[in-house]
């Protein structure tokens, strides 16, 4: 099991790295990740390379027992390449252009750009290829900045040219006969810039598949000139917040080791559900390969505009959530709190108050707990529930004109697992066109947009014995986010859900409605009337008074279910437990299992409330090396359980 984090040694003297060396040791630092904002130092000039000091650095990790993670530095470009290169920098949407002094001051269209991140990756993988302390590759630093320069107007023509082949093609997908849009030549086509109103939604989704594929070929770039000389797995860590501008299935197919940073955005119980959201959708996009957390914060917790510590004991809970459900190990951002720069205030394994503090002192006792976990390595976890997860879907409902601003798609997904996590189920996430056979239940909470062969999938999903929960608003649109006709959603979908939506009627802000079971709803309503499902509940409200509202059909050998509106939380809870048919778990318990193919397996136990929890009975628990019949407050076990 990995345990570590980003060291950046270049930000401190002698002094300090002799201390970092025996505090790696005291607190079980296997893993750090090396370089990853270093280029200014690694090449001062372009073309000249100083690798000297990086050099020592490796040996001297090396000789500690520390393995490393080394990355290429191309997030973060030095300040010659952005006066040699301006028009490599990011413009905005509104046509502003980005100058130095932060990070990420880079357009991936940019010529320039591309050839220096290639440069110096195979620089590195040439001097550090077959160096002993390198472990794994890491290709740059979360790939989320977006560009509508020039750069990128050229490099989307391109892209538009191969996927739609013609301007005839892209003019029919893009609906462009609708306001004056359609374009003559491929030289009128630009990003989609501001604008005076609402931007074409064919244009807004094709630009971000457009993104998605210049990343896939930008890491694809470097991780090919880095194989030239290594042959070290190959990572690139994923950003999981609320945004997204690349597929991260696709992603996931490129990768050796699939790696995310994780920072919970709300404080206590929320935080919890929030690391089995981010760590069950690593799992689920590695496809049953390894992934690691590459980032935590040791003592970060987002909300809002504060930046909150996190509780005593939740570095463990939190460390201990992500590895059972799947994680190598655990890693932080960063070893040591940054006394200067940007992020001085972001914390840090050794924080400033240094290793006489609580957080070193938790970090030293969460070391000691990861090195104990070395027998559950290369250990998976297996889910018979899946959520329907699909880059299209989310960024189709980030056009603008939607009949509703409460539409979430992220929020829909993080609600429907947090649903299932409370009702105690380990959930995978999957694409609406992946094999679902071996899932019981699948939720499809927010797919708007549905192609074709998504809709046909699900049907044949139903068909073959399986139980799908679709919620309001999917299929309304297909993969050019055209309105489907007739009805919503997609034919093949209508037939396994039997039903056909006729009319949405967003509710106003605020506006709550009552369903026939007394159970509140809120957001969105739809007109919709039954082809053959039995009608669950029904409106109360307005012209919908006495309609469906929720529906299930028995269709094939399967079961598809349709909520046509958005519940409130205790509602939705009820809704899961009751298609799933289990009880609900005791609130704030988190239980894990990871398997190995010899037959064992370990039981990942989390208490996330403030009360003592008894175990059925008393077990041999991994963290302590003792028997374990009850947990404490706050309190983590790893049981290890007969073959």
């Amino acid at each position: 099991m990995f345990f570590g984090g980003d060291y950046n040694p270049e930000q401190w003297d002698e002094a300090v790295w002799k201390e970092d060396d025996a505090l790696m040791r005291r607190a079980r630092v296997n893993l750090a990740t090396v370089g990853v904002f270093s280029w200014a130092l690694l090449e001062p000039e372009e073309g000249r390379y100083d690798f000297a000091w990086l050099d020592a650095h490796l040996d001297r990790l090396h000789a500690n027992g520390v393995s490393v993670d080394l990355a290429t530095p191309t997030a973060s470009p030095p300040p010659w390449f952005t006066l040699a290169h301006p028009d490599a920098m990011p413009v905005t949407r509104d046509g502003a252009r980005h100058i130095h002094g932060s990070r990420d001051t880079y357009c991936l269209a940019s010529p320039a750009y591309r050839t220096a991140a290639r440069n110096i990756a195979r620089a590195l993988a040439e001097r550090y290829g077959e160096h002993p302390a390198v472990v794994m590759w890491h290709v740059h630093n979360e790939y989320v900045t977006l560009c509508w320069c020039d750069h990128t107007a050229a490099a989307f023509r391109d892209w538009l040219r191969d996927r739609h082949g013609s301007l005839e093609a892209l003019n029919e997908a893009w609906g462009t006969a609708f306001w004056s849009q359609r374009y003559g030549s491929w030289e009128q086509v630009l990003p989609p810039r501001a604008t005076n109103w609402h931007q074409n939604p064919g244009q807004h989704l094709d630009f971000r598949r457009f993104w998605s594929d210049l990343v896939l070929a930008a890491f694809r770039e470097q991780r090919d000139a880095i194989r030239e000389h290594s042959d070290r797995p190959v990572t690139t860590n994923m950003m999981l917040p609320g945004y997204q501008n690349v597929d991260l299935w696709a992603l996931g197919r490129e990768v050796d080791v699939i790696s995310i940073d994780h920072y919970p955005d709300a404080p206590g119980l929320d935080a919890a559900a929030d690391t089995a959201f981010a760590a069950d959708r690593a799992r689920s996009f590695a496809g049953g390969r390894p992934w690691l957390l590459m980032e935590q914060g040791a003592n970060t917790v987002y909300d809002g505009d504060r930046i909150l510590g996190k509780e005593p004991g939740e570095i463990l809970r939190h460390t201990i959530g992500h590895i059972a459900r799947g994680s190598e190990g655990a890693l932080f951002f960063q070893w040591r709190q940054s006394r200067a720069g940007a992020e001085q205030w972001h914390s840090a394994m050794v924080p400033h108050a240094g290793a006489d503090s609580r957080i070193f002192r938790e970090v030293q006792a969460v070391g000691e707990a990861v090195e104990r976990l070395g027998e559950v390595e290369g250990s998976t976890v297996t889910a018979e529930v899946a959520v329907l997860h699909d880059a299209d879907a989310w960024w189709a409902m980030e056009v603008d004109g939607l009949p509703s601003a409460d539409l979430d798609y992220h929020g829909s997904l993080r609600r429907a697992h947090r649903a299932l996590w409370e009702a105690g189920v380990t959930v995978d996430f999957a694409h609406p066109e992946h094999d679902l056979s071996r899932y019981r239940f699948i939720v499809a909470p927010a797919l708007f947009l549905l192609s074709d062969a998504g809709a046909a999938n699900l049907r044949r999903y139903v068909s073959g014995g399986g139980t799908l929960l679709v919620q309001h608003f999917t299929g309304f649109v297909d993969e050019y986010l055209h309105a489907r006709l007739g009805g919503y959603p997609a034919t093949p979908l209508r037939e396994a859900l039997g039903i056909r939506v006729e009319e949405h009627r967003p509710l106003r802000r605020g506006e709550h409605i009552v369903l026939s079971d007394g159970t509140r709803a809120t957001v969105w309503s739809e007109l919709l009337r039954s082809e053959g499902a039995e009608t669950v509940l029904t409106y109360t409200h307005g012209m919908l008074t006495g309609h469906p509202a929720l529906t299930r059909h028995r269709f094939g050998q399967g079961e598809g279910w349709y909520l046509s509106t958005r519940l409130d939380d205790p509602g939705y809870a009820a809704l899961i437990t009751r298609i799933l048919g289990v009880g609900t778990e005791p609130p704030g318990v988190e239980s894990v299992t990871r398997h190995a193919t010899d037959g064992r397996s370990w039981e990942f136990l989390l208490n996330h409330t403030a009360t003592t929890i008894s175990l059925p009975e008393s077990a041999h628990d991994l963290l302590t090396g003792a028997p374990v019949s009850e947990l404490p407050p706050g309190g983590c076990a790893v049981l290890r359980k007969n073959r």
